[in-house]
């Protein structure tokens, strides 16, 4: 059913046209304004000690090979400011008496927009030569210091320039090695074989929910991201063994962080592209205040696509959706600084059988077979944070953050003859939270580093879920529920640096659900040994687990006296036991070459208690939610493979990224058959590469391509015969995911023009997916509506324009 409201991507007509005047004079005023040129700017930013986060009053920043050299020091707040920086890419060096000295390359500077850097250095631990740390936002290392293996740090950049991710993270991080990504349609985020619920997304440090438009509750993904890049500030994203300060959750981290406004200078933004009608803005509240803000607001503008004629064959439904991101950020001179950050969206589309035009042809990529669908998601978050110094040493970090999530759903049967809508599903899931945390950070010297710190999550529920037995003539309750409960975490962690070469992270995460008492303690080990000066190993060794997603534990079961009861109430959390070995190499100036290899243990997986097929672990494989009772925890798995990136980070121009992983990923079910788990695709290859051509002094041209070849879709078999009797796609149970569909593959172009002009940036960019037209198979199903077996493709070439302007 939600594979139609996801991924429809057509705009409703009469919004925009009431628009398009908007974006016409957006359009005219930023022509107007480009016709003069100035061509410098301002790069801004803070020194911070890596281990404690102190500001680092006295770091020299200069600019590498200016001349006349240009170069300042950070003021008593760490903060610092280089300015008449000419337009386009930069090498800045930091360094500070004690610390290893850094180099960041590559540093745009664009009209428009001041850049700003967060850099962090690392206190040496004896008396040495000087180390130089070298690469585009230094992605050899995690933001997350207590990190050593399976993170890959981005920046918002990698976002904006990976041809295929359409500025969304969550499709720029399918590029990473270990994650699965073929699907046209969605999102969803498939690490090592894990089911995509595995996967825990923060936000400044907070734990938050699907941060997607058309995103159920329980999942993580969606066709499109409320996720604003251009508010995104570096962060970290990690596939494994992650450490002790972070739970529930048995796949991976998205730890994203959002940056703070410009706390000098008011600045702009106009956007138009896959993702919306875009608008933003930053700025310092007053000139004196160090204190600034940053927002932005976005408006589905799809429909542009449908006017110009570009059939993206996914039907006639027409969703809408707006999102809106924010910060506020106070530093205050002994009180600590103050953070307030928000994001919320609503989206809702309605996919109509009963009025389709028979005459026509109606054939799309996502078909409702005989369905009204009325869908609407609402999701909001909030939160405030505070960091307080007690000395350059010692500090605590303390937040509260609200979020919810509503889904409405309404899902009537069409009669074919004389396509009469009939009631068929009801449903309504909201589910809030209310979390507050407290983070102690200690650096007890250059070799001991102590983090300390708790979650208390207060999980508000109300479900009312039922579908219509059309056999047998009443409305079976699938979830009907309405309370909260309490889900506590805590954790220590200790990082001690041997020598500036080895280094090792020791932890404890602790987790208790107050609903049916279920806990866990969990151990969590990692070491990183530079035994050469460009290269090191990684070692990751840690257990982890997970609550299931909450409406699992209020599925009703019908008893014989017609009386209902949530038999899954007492299910535990899944664990996952988790061990990584890493090798990385900077074999050359701005190469990186990574190997890891993992070993993925899964027990205590909620299966069913008569003997059968289903396990939690495919969870997510389609797009309906398991209505399955009377779980229990005896499912296992097991996920292993290799994985090997080979990068040139950005310079000179060019950049180059290809990731390789084969892995297997198996389960077993109630019925003890070990199986492949739905996302066993066994193989996933992306290469991207991309080159910046400067055609005049502020003028560039930029291409970049990726190709993506993995291993098909497993699929279920399809008892032929049943679904013609019950008018619907019936699996064969006993059979699941044994055959997969052929190999999917898929090239991407992005051409990209950067205009620099006096007082503005422009950028204009074409995406072309999949710029050969290659037809991926997506999925086979019964259609009750053709009385047959159909199989549906995924996007053939879909051009995606996109217009950028700053200023």
């Amino acid at each position: 059913m939600f594979s139609l409201i996801f991924n429809i991507v057509e705009f409703c007509r009469n919004k925009l046209k009431s628009m398009k005047r908007y974006i016409i004079l957006l359009l005219i005023f930023c022509s107007l304004a480009s016709n003069a040129q100035q061509g410098i700017q301002t790069i801004r930013g803070t020194v911070l000690d890596q281990q404690s986060k102190y500001q680092l009053a006295g770091a020299t920043v200069v600019v590498v090979d200016s001349d006349p050299l240009i170069g300042t020091t950070a003021d008593e707040n760490g903060e610092f400011r280089l300015t008449n920086i000419p337009l386009g890419r930069h090498t800045i060096k930091i360094s500070f008496l004690g610390y290893s000295e850094r180099t960041i390359p590559n540093v745009l500077v664009q009209q428009g927009k001041e850049t700003f850097l967060a850099v962090e250095l690392e206190e040496m631990t004896i008396e040495s030569d000087e180390v130089v740390v070298t690469s585009e936002v230094d992605k050899t290392n995690s933001l997350n210091e207590m990190s050593t293996v399976s993170t890959r740090q981005f920046s918002k950049e990698d976002a904006a320039r990976y041809a295929g991710s359409l500025n969304d993270p969550s499709r720029m991080a399918a590029n990473f090695a270990g994650i699965s990504g073929s699907n046209d349609s969605r999102n969803d985020i498939i690490i090592r074989g894990n089911s995509p619920a595995g996967l825990l997304w923060r936000m400044d440090g907070m734990p938050i929910p699907n941060p997607n438009h058309f995103g159920a509750t329980g999942t993580t993904g969606g066709p499109v991201s409320m996720l604003n890049y251009n508010l995104l500030a570096n962060s970290d994203f990690m596939t494994g063994a992650f450490p002790a300060e972070y739970g529930n959750a048995t796949s991976g981290v998205f730890d994203l962080q959002m940056r703070t406004g410009n706390n000098k200078k008011r600045e702009y933004l106009g956007q138009i592209g896959f993702n919306g009608l875009e608008l933003g803005a930053e700025g310092p509240f007053s000139k004196n205040s160090r204190a600034s803000y940053v927002i932005n607001y976005r408006y589905s503008t799809l429909g542009i696509f449908k006017i110009l004629g570009i059939n993206l064959g996914t039907g006639q439904a027409v969703p809408e959706y707006q999102d809106l991101s924010m910060k506020v950020d106070i530093p205050t001179k002994k009180a600590g600084r103050f953070s307030f950050y928000a994001i919320g969206g609503t989206s809702h589309i309605d996919i109509l059988e009963s009025t389709k035009d028979t005459t026509k042809d109606n054939s799309s990529l996502y078909e409702n077979d005989g369905f009204d669908i009325y869908y609407k998601t609402k999701t909001g978050i909030a939160g405030l944070n505070h960091l307080y110094f007690f000395n350059p040493t010692t500090s605590l970090k303390t937040g509260v953050m609200v979020s919810g999530i509503t889904n409405q759903i309404r899902q009537d049967s069409v009669i074919l003859k004389g396509l009469k809508p009939v009631d068929y599903f009801l449903g309504q899931r909201d589910e809030t939270r209310i979390v507050g945390t407290l983070q102690l950070n200690k650096k007890i010297s250059a070799k001991n580093t102590i983090v300390a710190g708790a979650y208390l999550h207060r999980i508000g529920y109300v479900y009312n879920e039922r579908l219509y037995k059309f056999q047998d003539a009443y409305w079976l309750k699938l979830r009907s529920s309405d309370g909260y409960s309490i889900l506590t975490e805590a954790y220590l962690q200790w990082k001690h640096r041997f020598s500036e070469q080895f280094s090792t992270n020791v932890g404890v995460h602790f987790q208790h659900l107050a609903l049916n008492n279920a806990s866990a303690v969990e151990p969590r080990l990692g070491m990183r040994w530079q035994f050469l000066p460009k290269q090191s190993l990684n070692f990751g060794l840690g257990i982890h687990n997970q609550m299931q997603p909450i409406q699992v534990y209020f599925q009703q079961t019908r008893l014989a006296d017609n009386s209902y009861i949530s038999s899954n109430k007492n299910l535990g959390f899944t664990r996952s036991s988790q061990a990584v070995l890493g090798y990385d190499y900077n074999f050359a100036p701005n190469w990186r070459l990574k190997l890891e290899t993992y070993y993925q243990s899964l027990d205590h997986v909620p299966v069913d208690k008569n003997p059968s097929s289903f396990s939690m672990l495919n969870f997510g494989a389609d797009f309906g939610f398991p209505d399955n009772d009377s779980l229990e925890n005896k499912g296992t798995g097991y996920n292993y493979g290799i994985e090997m990136t080979i990068e040139r980070f950005l310079s000179k121009g060019f950049y180059f990224l290809s990731t390789t992983s084969l892995f297997q990923s198996r389960y077993k079910g109630s019925d003890g058959i070990e199986r492949n788990t739905a996302y066993n695709g066994n193989y996933v290859q992306n290469m991207l590469v991309g080159k910046e051509f400067k055609i005049k002094s502020k003028l560039a041209f930029l291409v970049d391509i990726k190709v993506t070849y993995a291993g098909g879709k497993r699929f279920q078999a399809i008892d032929i015969e049943e679904s013609k009797k019950q008018q619907r796609t019936v699996y064969d149970e006993k059979d699941p995911f044994t055959y997969q569909l052929p190999d999917y593959f898929r090239p991407d172009l992005k051409l990209s023009l950067r205009k620099e002009g006096k007082k503005i940036t422009q950028e204009f960019v074409l995406n072309i997916q999949n710029v050969i037209n290659r037809q991926n198979l997506f999925i086979r199903s019964y259609s009750r509506t053709q009385d047959k077996m159909i199989d549906q493709y995924q996007l053939g070439i879909f051009p995606v324009p996109q217009y950028r302007v700053l200023f």
